[in-house]
């Protein structure tokens, strides 16, 4: 199928358990306007995901997403323009086979050349590589549908690629010879200066480009942008996207709060974003941290080394996680002879030191166990094996029909020696490659190495007796190795880390959610990612991401049992009439009543109230219409209902009370030096003597409800300070009574209108 000349059918997949299904004729592309186009699901994808392992549902969920992102990226009849996305899915949840299948969707669809910038090491460049090499079957198949070049060196391959470029634009070659270019590259800085020096003498006006970059959040953004200046691999990235005239670059992370941090204007600035859908046998953070079957145990202060805490034997909980570990394997052996993987992770500190004698430990400990366990006679058998069933009786909590204990001993042996132990660093050059096929079992031993984008077949243990470090969330979570396809042996996982880490990591998932949603939400609505609100649920102990990358400052706002209320409420004409105007639709054919309290009330002190009304209806029809145009005051506003937001999600049922104060006549106030209202709420009556106080009236801060959201409304009349002129008339303002059970945290950054809340 050439590019320039596309009419699309979506063929919808037939094959192996799978119905053929009805073909949907799309229309073509004669109108060179028409946006979006429409991919055709073609042979080059319905032939991945067939051969994939995946479900016929999460096949199905894969093919519609990569049709959805590509749908948004330039069409593939070369006629320009380019597009930036972000692709956000889960850690380990298949951001690697999605792109594989977007690389596949751009083949069927007439792309010539597909470009993955992947890892900023050689082996995760690597195991990227072999992701795609084996996924496309790039080794056994003899059709020569894709040419595949590796880290690109110049000129070396310029000739290739200019020929294989220019079989495209000849009408006299057929389509079925027409060879996609697959480059795949390590994210580094003369990785890319090759590639772009191979790709510089090459005539690109027409070729459409399909450019991911996975991991995007790491190492390609700009490092310097605080010293007005450009990291090398963030320049390199920009000179190849400016040397693309007609492409698409791809922004995959499972952390994507650095491409939404950084400047709206900065090239890497994404202008759509997609969420990925995991298959239904993903465990991640949910099913880790907030499940009440949570597999994730304390590592002891005690027993987490430090420089003022050195460990000179093997802490008790390492101990006990291999016990779990061995144990597990043991089981698999016994149900799954030996088929698959199951691991361990031991992730200790960064240094290298720690990692050895980690390692020297466990191996000390294997071979002390493999000693007893094969003598009978040994007198420290009994205890070893007490020992194990302590972890057996950890195990049954979580794992339904676990094999008996006597039958498990009798295979430990066995499991212990044959697990291989690696330790993975650089301690002896480059990381060492695991051959996962070599043995059933493996522990594994390591610290950045084995952090971003490091995949351990069938881990089930992991061992982390580190602190939460800088504190930057996304890199917290990158550490979670321990989430994937797991479902189905999730009872025999175990993650054991120091409870601040824990903590660290309960609060994340919170972070987490919260931005997903609210980038489904926004991309639902169809316009530009530059448009989205950057304001996400994040704890004070965690910062979103590395500093060095964002030239806009974020605030925080902190949210705890009390009222909230903007202080410039007059700011500005435009958002009182509008206001004013949203609060009167509001109130609109709604029934209020006459609240209780003293019959010796001033009318002022007597208000009307709407009980148990939809808190998703007042924060859909009322607070999001509200405008407050100080930067200050539509900062907190937001992360108000940021807060309102999340917990709208866990409670969609939620009711509030409504009140508007004073029957929805007007206060006086007067404004202080910064032009601000410095008390909204009137005071408690009488004030004197103080035996007496609030007998008539409680004052505005006890005019609530009981138990949830409580919201007033009123209406002010503002003067200057010290003038009894009134400067403002009839201007609206709001207070939010926010529980204790809905507190929070929330990063507010301003690029842009922070008044814009669909």
């Amino acid at each position: 199928m050439p590019y320039g000349e596309l009419s699309f059918i979506e063929l919808f997949m037939p094959g192996k358990n799978i119905p053929n299904e009805e073909i949907i004729q799309i229309v073509g592309n004669a109108d060179k306007g028409l946006q979006p186009w429409q991919p055709a699901v073609g042979p080059e994808t319905i032939e991945l995901l067939q051969r994939s392992r995946l479900s016929y549902e999460s096949q199905r969920s894969m093919r519609d997403e990569a049709v959805a992102i590509l749908r948004k990226c330039v069409t593939p009849d070369g006629r320009g323009g380019d597009e930036t996305g972000l692709v956000v899915g889960y850690v380990q949840s298949g951001k690697t086979m999605s792109f594989t299948t977007l690389a596949a969707l751009a083949r069927d669809n007439g792309y010539p050349l597909v470009i993955v910038i992947a890892g900023t090491s050689t082996p995760l460049t690597n195991q990227s590589r072999e992701r795609l090499r084996r996924d496309l079957r790039l080794t056994e198949r003899d059709d020569r549908k894709w040419l595949h070049i590796h880290n690109p060196r110049g000129q070396e391959n310029a000739r290739t690629l200019t020929d294989t470029l220019t079989d495209w634009r000849d009408p006299t070659v057929p389509n079925n010879e027409k060879r996609t270019v697959l480059i795949t590259v390590m994210k580094h800085h003369r990785r890319l200066d090759h590639l772009i020096n191979a790709l510089r003498n090459i005539d690109l006006s027409n070729v459409p480009v399909l450019l991911i970059d996975d991991e995007a959040d790491q190492a390609g953004l700009n490092n310097l942008i605080r010293q007005g200046d450009e990291s090398t691999t963030y320049q390199r990235l920009c000179t190849l996207k400016g040397g693309l005239p007609i492409h698409s670059f791809l922004q995959y992370t499972a952390t994507p709060q650095g491409p939404l941090l950084i400047n709206i204007i900065d090239v890497l600035s994404p202008g759509f974003a997609a969420v990925l859908t995991p298959g239904a046998d993903y465990a991640g953070g949910s099913d880790f941290f907030m499940g009440n079957d949570s597999p994730v145990r304390d590592i002891p202060s005690s027993e987490i080394p430090t420089q003022i805490n050195p460990l000179h034997e093997p802490p008790s909980s390492l101990l006990h996680a291999l016990r779990l570990f061995f144990l597990g394997v043991a089981a698999g052996l016994m149900r799954d002879g030996g088929r698959g993987n199951r691991s361990m992770m031991v992730h200790p500190s960064q240094r290298t030191l720690g990692h050895r004698r980690y390692h020297d430990w466990i191996v000390a400990i294997r071979d002390n166990w493999m000693g007893i366990l094969h003598n009978s006679d040994d007198p420290d058998r009994i205890e070893l094996i007490e020992d194990f069933r302590q972890a057996y009786n950890d195990l049954q909590e979580t794992i339904r029909g676990l094999e008996p204990f006597d039958q498990l001993v009798s295979r430990l042996l066995h499991a212990i020696r044959r697990t291989e132990l690696h330790l993975v660093n650089t301690a002896q050059g480059r990381t060492p490659q695991i051959d996962w096929s070599s043995a059933y079992s493996h522990i594994l031993v390591g610290g950045q190495a084995m952090d971003r984008g490091y995949t351990v077949e069938g881990l089930t243990v992991t061992y982390m007796p580190r602190g939460v470090g800088a504190g930057n969330a996304d890199t917290v979570q990158q550490r979670a190795r321990f989430f994937g396809y797991k479902r189905p042996y999730l009872g025999f996982c175990r993650v054991f880390l120091e409870p601040a880490v824990s903590q660290a990591f309960h609060r994340y998932v919170e972070h987490e959610e919260d931005v997903r949603h609210q980038l489904l939400t926004h991309s639902s609505t169809g316009r530009p990612l530059n448009e989205l609100r950057r304001a996400f649920l994040l704890t004070r102990s965690l910062r979103p991401t590395r500093d060095s990358i964002i030239d806009i400052d974020y605030v925080r706002a902190s949210f705890s049992e009390g009222w909230f209320s903007p202080k410039a409420p007059h700011d500005s004409a435009q958002a009182i009439d509008a206001n004013n105007l949203a609060i009167e639709r509001f109130f609109q054919g709604m029934t209020l009543s006459s609240d209780d309290g003293h019959p010796d009330r001033t009318e002022t002190q007597k208000h009307l109230v709407a009980q148990n009304q939809s808190l998703d209806h007042v924060y859909e029809k009322l607070l999001t219409e509200l405008r407050f145009s100080r930067l200050n005051d539509a900062q907190n506003f937001l992360g108000a209902l940021v807060i309102l937001r999340r917990y709208l999600n866990d409670h969609p049922a939620a009711e509030c009370t409504i009140y508007l104060m004073s029957q929805g006549d007007t206060r006086f106030r007067t404004l202080n030096q910064q032009d601000e209202i410095p008390t909204l709420f009137q005071g408690a009556a009488p004030v004197n003597p103080p035996e007496r106080r609030g007998e008539v009236y409680p004052g505005d801060g006890q005019i609530r409800a009981e138990d949830g959201v409580s919201i007033q409304v009123h209406r002010l009349d503002l003067s200057e300070q010290g003038s009894k002129e009134i400067q403002y008339r009839n201007v609206p303002n709001i207070a939010i009574y926010i529980p204790r059970e809905m507190g929070g945290d929330v990063i507010i950054q301003n690029q842009g209108s922070l008044t814009e809340l669909h």
